[in-house]
């Protein structure tokens, strides 16, 4: 199934965090927090302005982001789990 954001919105994976500790240590999934960084999988049109016109969003697919801890909404994609947010939901690209 392939999914399309609408108008302002963005669809993220988000990316797994390191499950080892620098010294060694492996952390259970039972202490870890959800990661918020991701990358883009998928990116609307643009947001519709008050005179009719779009504006194009800042983000592509493939940008790796950071976004905030609570934001998005999770939904399943063939059994995939993905995020799906307003672009201002997002707080930077990570470049690099």
């Amino acid at each position: 199934m392939k999914i399309r954001p609408l108008h302002d919105r963005v669809i993220i994976k988000r990316t797994e965090e390191e499950r080892t500790s620098p010294g060694g240590i492996v952390i259970p999934d039972s202490a870890t927090e959800k990661p918020i960084k991701g990358k883009v999988i998928a990116v609307g049109k643009g947001r519709i302005l008050e005179n009719g016109s779009i504006r194009a969003l800042d983000l592509k697919a493939g940008d790796k982001v950071l976004f905030g801890k609570y934001s998005g909404t999770e939904v399943k994609v063939d059994g995939e789990e993905l995020l799906v947010m307003k672009e201002d939901d997002i707080m930077a690209v990570i470049e690099g």
